[in-house]
């Protein structure tokens, strides 16, 4: 029989079970709550009440560690202007987290799916269905990175609600090790993950509605910071002009609409000089407002914009100085 001293703790053995039975009663997202132990027994007004109050609990958990989120976004957009990727790791509904929130910076940035990457212990097909024991291993997450050629250049952030999933901590600590910057996303002080990490950012939420249920306050914190994080650094790397997303890829009607709004709010343009500068830009909506504010053609824009690493300002910056 495995005995409590082999390296593999969480062993699905009488004495493994044991182990990781006491180290999940020290965490606080699996704290038991006796005062809620009756609450199915309330209506359902009063159940959706108490839920609603412990949700408005969590931006506060969040302002608590701002400096630290705002050190890893500066560290993050420092990389990624150079080249480097933003890489999500993480298992169960934090790794669901990372894959949503790197899946929509295609059609808000326009960033390349390469550029950030979200991965699931598992796989793609844990974003529906659990893996049988893909989160234990910190090897798979090894492999899952290595897969993507990591590199010095790229942000790996770990993300687990305990802080102590074995596929976070080894996805940080491995990209650690190839020089990568690394970000620990957790729930509980203290915690493995952030300690792993250059950027430990431990949002405590404190215990859940229904004990250990991390998809709830947990999981409404970590989708918050990673809003920030990729938000923050797109801002950053001039995907943005002022709050409008002038990089917002038009692949369907209501976006083409939206692109052609922003143009309007950007410039104050009338529908016709919006029409011939995105039809001379080729639909780009960063170019077809420094056609317009810039009074430049199309080839122009293009140009300014590469030479100005797609910062907009930059660019009507220089197109006013020449």
């Amino acid at each position: 029989m495995t005995s409590t001293t082999d390296a593999n703790a969480d062993a699905p053995t009488p004495d493994g079970y044991g182990a990781l039975r006491a180290q999940l009663d020290t965490l606080t997202t699996e704290a038991f709550r006796p005062e809620l132990a009756e609450i199915d027994q309330l209506p359902t007004q009063e159940i959706a009440r108490i839920m609603n109050g412990e949700d408005t609990t969590v931006p506060a958990a969040v302002a608590e560690k701002l400096p630290q989120i705002a050190a890893a976004i500066d560290a993050t957009a420092e990389r990624m202007a150079r080249g480097g990727r933003l890489i999500y790791a993480g298992a169960g509904t934090a790794g669901r987290l990372g894959v949503l929130d790197a899946s929509e910076c295609p059609p808000t940035f326009n960033t390349d799916p390469s550029e950030v990457i979200g991965l699931i212990a598992g796989g793609p097909s844990a974003m529906v269905k659990a893996v049988e024991g893909a989160e234990d291993s910190k090897e798979l997450a090894a492999a899952d990175l290595d897969a993507l050629g990591l590199t010095a250049d790229d942000t790996v952030v770990g993300i687990s609600a305990s802080g102590r999933t074995p596929y976070a901590i080894g996805a940080v600590e491995h990209a650690r090790g190839k020089g990568a910057l690394t970000i620990g996303l957790s729930c509980n002080a203290g915690s493995g993950l952030a300690a792993a990490a250059e950027h430990g950012l431990e949002i405590v939420v404190g215990p859940e509605l229904l004990t250990g249920s991390t998809r709830l306050k947990a999981g409404t914190a970590q989708k918050l910071v990673l809003n920030m994080l990729s938000t923050i650094t797109m801002i950053r790397l001039g995907k943005t002009y002022g709050n409008l997303m002038v990089d917002v890829r038009a692949s369907n009607e209501k976006l083409r609409a939206r692109s052609r709004r922003i143009v309007s709010l950007a410039t104050g343009a009338s529908d016709e000089e919006i029409e011939m500068a995105l039809a001379a830009t080729d639909g780009e909506v960063k170019n077809a407002i420094l056609t317009i504010l810039g009074g430049v053609d199309g080839p122009t824009a293009a140009t300014l914009l590469a030479d100005s690493h797609g910062h907009l300002r930059a660019a009507l910056a220089g197109v006013r100085t020449t």
